[in-house]
């Protein structure tokens, strides 16, 4: 995986612009993760969901015989600013413990709410895996 970064743009923090990918393998697509544990409960703060919803994907990615260096795009669907805002902290801890340092292409959206009313967010993960 090849990060795209134009010498004359700043280098974004917690994501890259792009990636290109070329090599034979397999492609992960994973469902929106949200918060939600095993049991289906929530925690009340937005970083430890999102510390969940993080687990969540490095679990199924391992199913996949894939780990989080191969995520190449990730979708996020927040439910407040806001609280997304003030959890920085939080969820920059969840990241490094769950994803390390990959930073690959990310976009946000806040929305309304999504189908479990609890849940805070949603992350959808792409990822590529070069065959061996």
């Amino acid at each position: 995986m090849r990060v795209l970064q134009p010498a004359e743009w700043s280098k974004p923090r917690g994501f890259s612009h792009g990636v290109v990918v070329e090599a034979p393998g397999r492609w992960v697509v994973l469902a929106g993760q949200t918060g939600g544990d095993e049991k289906g409960d929530y925690a009340p703060d937005l970083a430890a969901q999102v510390a969940t919803a993080l687990k969540r994907i490095v679990k199924l990615l391992a199913e996949a015989n894939a780990g989080a260096e191969h995520i190449v795009r990730l979708t996020w669907y927040l439910t407040d600013r806001s609280e997304y805002e003030a959890a920085g902290v939080g969820i920059g801890a969840a990241w490094k413990e769950t994803l390390g340092r990959n930073f690959p292409p990310s976009t946000l959206l806040y929305i309304g709410g999504l189908v479990d009313a609890r849940a805070k967010v949603e992350i959808e993960v792409t990822a590529f895996v070069p065959n061996a």
